[in-house]
């Protein structure tokens, strides 16, 4: 059985029922763009909001990279099995581990987080949720699920830290 890891792109009844279209009241970072973020705006926002993961994720993310790319590159398309482009959202990639899943004593020893601009602001553009909360559930999920929760545990982590939040 093959495992893939990584944040796929929910369905749109998906993205409605986990993600929460409310405002953060305690801490809110406050982002007005005349056209759509940069990797540099991105990278900033999920830099902060690495300052506020839950507590549980807390270890994996002493010395987690944040990357910010356009795409998944055609190489991790072919190695996931991805349909589309837009089908993935983020990956985690432990710092043991060159192809998702697969230990590797060569890869970098940093774990890192990619967050794939171009599929994140489509399901804002789709959703008109706000940016710094879709980022924050995809960052939470995918570092949950990618560290030894389930899919589940790491939903639930990202909806109770959401709501904790607001």
């Amino acid at each position: 059985m093959s495992f893939l890891l990584g944040f796929r792109y929910p369905t749109l009844k998906q993205q409605k029922k986990t993600i929460m279209a409310t405002q953060p009241t305690q801490r809110s970072i406050i982002m007005h763009f005349r056209e759509p973020p940069s990797d540099s705006d991105l990278q900033s926002l999920a830099e902060e909001l690495m300052d506020s993961v839950p507590d549980e994720l807390a270890d994996f993310c002493a010395d987690l990279r944040i990357v910010v790319e356009d795409f998944p590159s055609s190489e991790l398309e072919a190695e996931m099995e991805l349909e589309d482009s837009f089908d993935l959202l983020a990956l985690y990639r432990s710092g043991s581990e060159k192809i998702p899943g697969v230990e590797s004593k060569l890869a970098a020893n940093t774990p890192t987080l990619l967050l794939f601009r171009r599929p994140i602001l489509d399901v804002w553009c789709e959703t008109h949720d706000d940016l710094t909360g879709l980022i924050r559930h995809i960052m939470v999920t995918e570092i949950a699920t990618a560290n030894g929760f389930s899919a589940a545990e790491g939903e639930a982590l990202a909806l109770r830290h959401q709501q904790g939040l607001f």
